[in-house]
């Protein structure tokens, strides 16, 4: 059995090929040091693959200057794509930094050797567990569909519009920070009245020590609450997921 391409067809996987990896090596749940950088290449030549008979009739010419030009277009496009599908996801870690800074855990940094930085120990704990939640649940075929998708509203032959850009960036901005409040929200208020439940207490038996007793307590609380909250991640990573296409897809629209 042989296969045989095209001059179209290898320009477009060449391109479609650099818009993919350039995607994948931002955006979660690819853009880690878990997944080396040999397979995400060969699996962003085999989605390439796939795409390569829709985007082929927006090829450009095959030739240097208009190869090079597409080139550096796909680049950007696949890197904005992937920041775009980062920025959402970033709200799982930074609820979990809110989390840190409320519950005491920010001072015990963890190493990450994912990232080879430091980071609060909740907050990892809730990326890795989305990162988990994504391939588990399904998410990650509807993040890889989104973006799939983008070949038809931002063909080969076409330019991002930083106007459509910024808007969505804008708008990736926004969510990310509500859902990190609806992440972190109950469980920093539950945190918020018990430190002043303590200061109460502290003024009316001021001679208890509550310096040592709200480190413990408040730890005890935290992680029970994280306990409870473990039910509600599947559908939040679910909503992001679906947000970051339908995000990506307006990009182009």
């Amino acid at each position: 059995m042989s296969v045989e391409l095209g001059t179209a067809s290898l320009v477009t996987l060449l391109l479609a090929s650099i818009r993919i990896t350039a995607w994948m090596a931002i955006s979660p749940p690819f853009a880690t040091s878990g997944i080396p950088r040999t397979i995400r290449v060969m699996l962003g030549v085999g989605l390439a693959f796939a795409v390569t008979g829709v985007a082929r009739e927006h090829a450009p010419a095959a030739e240097l200057a208009p190869l090079v030009s597409s080139a550096v277009e796909q680049l950007v496009i696949g890197a904005s794509l992937g920041f775009i599908t980062r920025l959402l996801f970033a709200a799982v870690e930074s609820a979990g930094s809110l989390i840190d800074l409320t519950g005491g855990f920010s001072m015990a940094m963890a190493y990450d050797p994912m990232t080879s930085n430091t980071n609060s120990v909740i907050g990892k704990f809730y990326s890795l567990l989305a990162t988990t939640l994504i391939f588990a649940s399904g998410a990650h075929l509807v993040i890889i569909g989104g973006f799939m998708r983008t070949f038809t509203v931002l063909p080969l032959d076409s330019t991002i519009s930083l106007s459509n850009l910024g808007s969505t960036l804008t708008q990736g901005m926004t969510n990310m920070f509500i859902a990190a409040l609806q992440i972190a929200g109950p469980l920093v208020a539950v945190l918020f009245l018990s430190d002043v439940a303590l200061g109460l207490l502290s003024r009316v038996s001021p001679q208890l020590n509550i310096f040592q007793i709200s480190f413990p307590l408040k730890i005890g609380l935290t992680l029970g609450l994280l306990g409870l909250m473990f039910a509600t991640m599947p559908r939040v990573v679910t909503e992001l997921a679906n947000s970051a296409a339908g995000l990506m897809i307006g990009v182009g629209s």
